[in-house]
Order: C-alpha cells, then sequence, then structure tokens
C-alpha cells in the first residue's frame, strides 16, 4: 500500500510540475497580443493612414506616414522611393536587399536596436522571389507581407514595413515577433 501512495504522490508531482513550467511561457494567444502592443508602440509615433489612397499614389521620403495596406492591420508600409512607374508583373523575378529591427524590442527600449539582414553585406547575396507565385518555396519563405508593397511600386523602390509575424517568414511564424524591414526592391538582371 505504501508503494501505491509512493507511486501516485509522485505521478500526482509530476504533473504538478509538468504544469507549472507551462504557466512560465506564453499562449499562442498571449504572444499575438504583445506583438499587436508591440507594432501599436512603434507606430504611435509615427503619422499612419489607415487607407490607402484612391490613386494609389503614396506620399513619401523620410517623413512620409506608414499606410495601412492590410484591412487587419498585419502590414504598414512607408514609401520612402516610389521607384519605377510600371508594376511588377505576376511571376516577375524580384530581388530584395534588406535590413529589419525587432519590434518587440522597440517596445522595450524604445530604439531600433541592431538590424539584421542582407543590405549592409554586398558580399551576402540578395534575397528574391518570384512576384504573387507562391507556389514556389523560394517565393513563399519570405511570407506575403515582403510582397505587398509591389501592389503599388515598381522596381526600385525603397520602403519601410511593419510586417508582423503572420506575414512575415514562413519559418518564424511560431516565434510571433513583427518586424519593421528597410527594404529595396531590384530588378533581375537577366532573366
Amino acid at each position: 500500500m505504501n508503494l501505491r501512495k509512493f507511486l501516485t504522490f509522485s505521478i500526482c508531482a509530476a504533473f504538478l510540475l509538468a504544469f507549472s513550467s507551462c504557466k512560465d511561457s506564453k499562449s499562442y494567444a498571449e504572444l499575438l497580443n504583445d506583438e499587436t502592443k508591440s507594432v501599436n508602440s512603434f507606430l504611435a509615433d509615427q503619422n499612419v493612414i489607415l487607407d490607402i489612397p484612391a490613386d494609389s499614389v503614396f506620399e513619401y521620403g523620410p517623413d512620409a506616414p506608414f499606410y495601412r495596406i492590410d484591412p487587419d492591420g498585419n502590414v504598414f508600409m512607408q514609401v520612402i522611393e516610389p521607384g519605377d512607374k510600371e508594376k511588377v508583373k505576376n511571376d516577375a523575378l524580384v530581388f530584395f536587399r534588406f535590413t529589419r529591427y525587432n519590434l518587440n524590442e522597440y517596445a522595450l527600449t524604445g530604439e531600433l536596436g541592431t538590424g539584421s539582414g542582407n543590405s549592409e553585406n554586398i558580399g551576402a547575396g540578395s534575397a528574391s522571389f518570384r512576384f504573387n507565385n507562391f507556389t514556389l518555396t523560394t517565393s513563399s519563405q519570405w511570407g506575403a507581407g515582403l510582397q505587398m508593397p509591389l501592389n503599388f511600386l515598381g522596381l526600385n523602390s525603397h520602403v519601410r514595413l511593419v510586417v508582423k509575424s503572420q506575414f512575415g517568414v514562413s519559418n518564424e511564424i511560431a516565434q510571433v515577433i513583427p518586424f519593421l524591414y528597410d527594404i529595396r526592391y531590384l530588378p533581375a538582371v537577366s532573366e
């Protein structure tokens, strides 16, 4: 009988230990809530316009507003340079160079901190995707958010994008980290 009580006690203790360790981590819903707070913290210091201009002519430059380009508020775009007037065709090969900043860090410190990406190191190859062709892993891995500006702008454009995790890099979605991207879209040399 003592062995039975000991085993019962051990099993209960193991369950309590397992459940108490789960309380240390946040639920996915809590992470999404934190992500929204981080994005709102960054955008609170910016001029934000909730609608895309009817004529798709955006204000541009370093003081331009951030436009909400996803109706659910997952992607916001600031146009630094609009680029070519001709829009990108579906399945066109687009190269891009970027630096991205973790907005969760911004929410904690009020500073963008150190960015990561391929824009500073010319030796690091340019990233690329086929515009609006999400059947290819090479395109879908970057998420839908990074391609959205090209629905409005041409190549040689330069934008800053606020991208929530669900619209970002596909293998990072579960981490629930929003990023600010500083990104330039470049034409392929030859296709």
